[in-house]
């Protein structure tokens, strides 16, 4: 363990990260950095889902030693939850103490704007799953440290690449369902066990791993750092491509994820309701972010390779491909900028993309035609995406290791 407070990463690229932050900077209206964010943020590097931690030892133990957890009792604890636990007697107490954590919904969790969220979110559509795999997740592979483990435990390179990738985006869109997050609903469940995985791999690949350098594997930061990526960031980059999004709109979404970040079990200061807060926390998390590695040009190499090999129905497959990789290229362009296109190795492409999208969302999201088949069209999206990344197989989120 490092005797240092903060890892090497914290604030080890602060050159490149105020000129990739610039535009946020201006969303976010910061003036200063906040020293004192900027320190929680760097002792977040070294913090973990104590709770999480906790379960992942047991998932850890062989089968059949004491306290040990199978991926099987865990499916079957989030299903039935804790009042059926407690009348078992070889339930193993960090099981049951997991599933009560999760059920005990905090007081500030309001269910109806957890429904007028999801369905905000649902009615997002395709533009949600473009901004989660461009911003969220290639957007992410900029910055060493998370790419890194990525790479160290093959979730997102070779031939896993496409699984993994329908699993995040499975679980992403499955949130924007009603009823899903009530406590034993679907997302709810997924979420659950996104939790349990992260802690597992914490668990595992933290005696091996460069805390020094990059801190904990999975840490309370990267966790934080996740969360914007998938709430504040995708209602920004929605808007740049001609979402009208309400203030309503915005405050319902946040409400969602704040819910689903305390269930992964991110701290409660990271956990905000308001759109400007988490600009305002993500642009500090970008000034405490570590350069490129080889692991991001690796891991955006192979996602966009497994994104164009997806499973398309239809004539013309091939051509349904190029167009999917051309459509990327050229969005990705726009979001990420040319110099990070060039440090991945893309090919830099006119923004023809953005310009038909924003025509296409001008029809969906200001004509009443379009504004009546949002959401068909949202859960068409969800569907068309689990069927082409999925195929016929079930779709499902990965199992962490428990032995």
């Amino acid at each position: 363990m490092t005797t240092t407070t903060f890892p090497g990463r914290h604030r080890a690229a602060p050159d490149r990260s105020e000129r990739m932050g610039r535009t946020l900077k201006r969303v976010a209206r910061v003036e200063d950095l906040d020293e004192e964010l900027m320190d929680r943020i760097g002792r977040g590097y070294m913090e973990k889902d104590e709770l999480g931690a906790r379960l992942a030892a047991a998932m850890r133990k062989r089968k059949g030693e004491p306290g040990a957890v199978t991926h099987r009792q865990l499916n079957e604890a989030l299903e039935v939850g804790s009042v059926e636990l407690r009348k078992r007697d070889d339930v193993p107490p960090v099981l049951l103490e997991y599933v009560e954590t999760l059920e005990a919904t905090p007081d500030w969790v309001d269910w109806e704007r957890i429904e007028r969220g999801q369905r905000a979110y649902l009615r997002l559509g395709q533009n949600a799953a473009d901004v989660l795999l461009q911003l969220s997740l290639i957007g992410g592979y900029r910055f060493g440290g998370p790419a890194d483990l990525l790479v160290q435990t093959g979730g997102l390179a070779g031939n896993t690449a496409l699984r993994r990738l329908a699993e995040t985006q499975h679980w992403a869109m499955s949130l924007s369902i009603p009823d899903g997050l009530n406590p034993h609903g679907e997302s709810w469940r997924l979420t659950g066990h996104v939790r349990a995985m992260h802690a597992v791999v914490n668990h595992a690949i933290e005696p091996r791993w460069d805390i020094e350098q990059w801190g904990l594997p999975i840490n309370q930061t990267d966790l934080a750092s996740t969360l914007g990526l998938f709430d504040a960031v995708v209602l920004l980059g929605s808007r740049a491509m001609g979402v009208p999004i309400t203030k309503q709109d915005s405050a319902d979404i946040m409400h969602v994820w704040r819910y689903v970040g305390w269930l992964l079990g991110v701290d409660e200061d990271m956990l905000v309701e308001r759109e400007r807060e988490r600009h305002r926390i993500n642009y500090h998390i970008l000034q405490a972010q570590a350069d490129l590695t080889p692991a991001g040009p690796e891991l955006t190499q192979a996602l966009v390779k497994a994104h164009c090999e997806r499973f398309r129905s239809g004539p013309l497959p091939r051509v349904q491909a190029w167009f999917a990789y051309e459509r990327l290229m050229s969005m990705l362009t726009v979001f990420l900028g040319r110099e990070s296109m060039k440090e991945f190795g893309l090919p830099i492409r006119p923004p023809w993309a953005h310009f038909y999208i924003a025509g296409l969302n001008a029809l969906r999201y200001r004509t009443p035609f379009g504004r009546a088949r949002l959401e068909a069209w949202g859960r068409k999206v969800y569907a068309r995406q689990q069927r082409e990344t999925f195929g016929k197989a079930k779709a499902d989120i990965g199992r962490p290791m428990s032995n």
